[in-house]
């Protein structure tokens, strides 16, 4: 099945101003994502921006961009506008790739896409976590998987938690591994549309995990697994040092 790829990417960031536009390589940030998403086989690859800066950033280096409204309260709402503007079939299959992720597996993107079906509407990806200071870690997102691979929950806690081995020791047993959820969607545009207007529940205010709005509201999100971590994203300027020198590395 054929997708399309929506990058939101604003240019406001309390812990790294201006990181879109942050420097890799001679290229900015939003670019590098973009040509990262262009080798999933994608059919489009879009930059959302509220920011003329973005835009032309994207223009200059041959990226498509969208103009979008700047009081979305989520990068989900942003592509959602974007899918609207584009006036894309019901069955469209979009992927949201965020911004920051220069260095993603282009592979997780078609992965993604590819779980998307009359039934279900919206997936993500995991992978198996091997430490035990991962699995304790609350900024280490895990999720639950039903006998068909959807999602049951995701969690901030330690999930499932194994009652046994946990009473006498933190130390992760031999065939427990838990997975910990990758910060890539997928979705049907008919769902895509439907999101916005979803009520917030309960569990994402508590978690603070807004993809617990869709399970809550009855709506299957599937879940691939891949067998190894994608590298990180980048949050802070340790991160974005980190790939600066990836980048610098790969040149020479």
């Amino acid at each position: 099945m054929g997708f399309i790829v929506i990058i939101p990417a604003r240019l406001a960031s309390t812990r790294l101003p201006n990181k879109p536009l942050a420097d890799l390589g001679g290229k900015p940030m939003v670019v590098r994502v973009a040509e990262r998403a262009a080798l999933s086989g994608a059919g489009r690859i879009i930059v959302a921006t509220d920011h003329e800066d973005i835009a032309a950033a994207c223009t200059a280096h041959g990226v498509e961009v969208c103009m979008t409204r700047s009081d979305h309260p989520s990068g989900t709402d942003r592509i959602a506008e974007v899918a609207r503007t584009l006036a894309l079939a019901d069955d469209a299959v979009v992927v949201n790739l965020q911004g920051d992720e220069p260095l993603i597996d282009p592979a997780l993107l078609a992965a993604a896409a590819a779980r998307i079906s009359a039934t279900v509407p919206m997936s993500t990806c995991a992978h198996p976590l091997s430490e035990a200071d991962d699995a304790f870690n609350p900024n280490v997102v895990k999720v639950v998987l039903d006998k068909h691979g959807n999602a049951l929950y995701f969690s901030r806690a330690t999930i499932p938690w194994h009652r046994d081995a946990f009473a006498t020791s933190r130390a992760l047993p031999a065939g427990y591994q838990p997975l910990r959820h990758i910060g890539l969607y997928a979705y049907s545009n008919r769902f895509l549309q439907q999101y916005p207007a979803l009520d917030a529940s309960p569990l994402e205010a508590i978690e603070a995990l807004e993809q617990l709005r869709v399970l809550w509201h009855g709506f299957p999100i599937a879940v691939h697994i891949t067998d190894a971590a994608p590298e990180a994203g980048v949050d802070t300027p340790q991160d974005l040092a980190r790939v600066q020198a990836r980048f610098q590395a790969m040149a020479g």
